[in-house]
C-alpha cells in the first residue's frame, strides 16, 4: 500500500492477525513446545528474562505464569493491548512498547535469558539484524543466554509449491533463480537460510549451544489438527528426537539458534 513506511506494515499485519492464538493450535504447537522445552533447560530460580518482539505474550505469560521475572518489549500496540488483558496480579512482568533493535531503556547486562522470537522475522537489512543481535548481546549478562528465531525459505518454497502459486511468486520477483526468497518489508516477514544465519553470527562473540528446528513440515501435515492426544503426544516425542539434527535443519519452518554470550 502506498503511503507505508517499513515498520507500518508490520503494525498493520499484526492488527488484523490473530498473533494471541497463533501457537495454541496443533498445527502451530510444536513451535511452542519445542521453544519452551530448550527456554526451561536454561532457566535458574531467580532468572530474570527479556523477551523482545513479545508479541500478544504466549511465551512471556507462561513463563510469568511460573514466576520467573519478566521483562517485555513489543513493538506493535494492538498486541501490547492483548497482552496486558492476559497479565494476572500475580505476575512479575513489566511490559514495555519498543523496538528490538534500540534497547537503550535498558541495563547493560541486566539479564540471564534474552528471548529474540519474534524480532528477525521482520528485518530486512544487515544493519538492523545486527542491531537487534548486538542489543540481546548488550542486556543479557555475560554468561547468559540466547534464544532467536526465523523463518525459513525453503520451507516456504516447498509450500508454493504445496499450494500451486509458486510460478507466480518466482513471476513476482519474491524467489530468485537458486530458489531463495527475495523479502521486502512490504512482504513482513523475512525468510532465511541457516547459512544466512551463520553468516550473521560471525561478527558476533558468542558460543552455539543449540540449533534447533521447531516444527519441521508440521505445517504441511495436513491431518495434524485430527491427531489424538497420544498420537500428538508420540508426534512431539519425534520432533524433540529429530530437532537438533543437521540433516533435518533446512526443512523446519521455524528454526532457533540458542547461544551463549561469551
Amino acid at each position: 500500500k502506498k503511503g507505508l513506511n517499513d515498520m507500518d506494515y508490520i503494525k498493520e499485519f499484526y492488527n488484523n492477525y490473530d498473533e494471541d492464538g497463533r501457537l495454541t493450535d496443533k498445527k502451530h504447537l510444536p513451535e511452542f513446545l519445542i521453544t519452551m522445552n530448550y527456554i526451561l533447560r536454561y532457566l535458574s530460580p531467580n532468572a530474570k528474562i527479556l523477551e523482545t518482539g513479545a508479541g500478544a505474550g504466549r511465551y512471556s505469560i507462561a513463563l510469568a505464569e511460573k514466576g520467573y521475572d519478566i521483562t517485555a518489549v513489543e513493538f506493535v500496540p494492538h498486541n501490547i493491548e492483548i497482552m496486558k488483558t492476559k497479565v494476572k496480579c500475580n505476575h512479575r512482568i513489566t511490559i514495555y512498547e519498543g523496538n528490538a533493535c534500540n534497547l537503550d531503556f535498558l541495563k547493560n547486562e541486566s539479564f540471564d535469558i534474552v528471548l529474540l522470537l519474534g524480532p528477525m522475522y521482520h528485518l530486512f537489512n544487515d544493519e538492523d539484524k545486527h542491531s537487534a543481535i548486538s542489543e540481546a548481546l548488550r542486556v543479557v549478562k555475560k554468561k547468559g543466554i540466547v534464544f532467536s528465531a526465523y523463518c525459513n525459505s525453503d520451507t516456504t518454497v516447498l509450500n508454493a509449491f504445496e499450494k500451486r502459486n509458486f510460478i507466480e511468486y518466482y513471476e513476482k520477483g519474491m524467489i530468485d533463480k537458486s530458489f531463495h526468497t527475495v523479502s521486502k518489508p512490504s512482504d513482513v516477514f523475512e525468510l532465511y537460510r541457516k547459512e544466512d544465519i551463520d553468516r550473521l553470527m560471525q561478527s558476533f562473540n558468542v558460543k552455539r549451544l543449540h540449533y534447533v528446528s521447531t516444527d519441521l513440515v508440521t505445517y504441511m501435515i495436513s491431518s495434524i489438527n485430527d491427531f489424538t492426544d497420544k498420537e500428538f503426544s508420540m508426534y512431539m516425542t519425534y520432533l524433540l528426537s529429530i530437532c537438533e539434527r543437521p540433516d533435518m535443519a533446512g526443512l523446519s519452518f521455524h528454526m532457533l539458534d540458542i547461544f551463549r554470550k561469551n
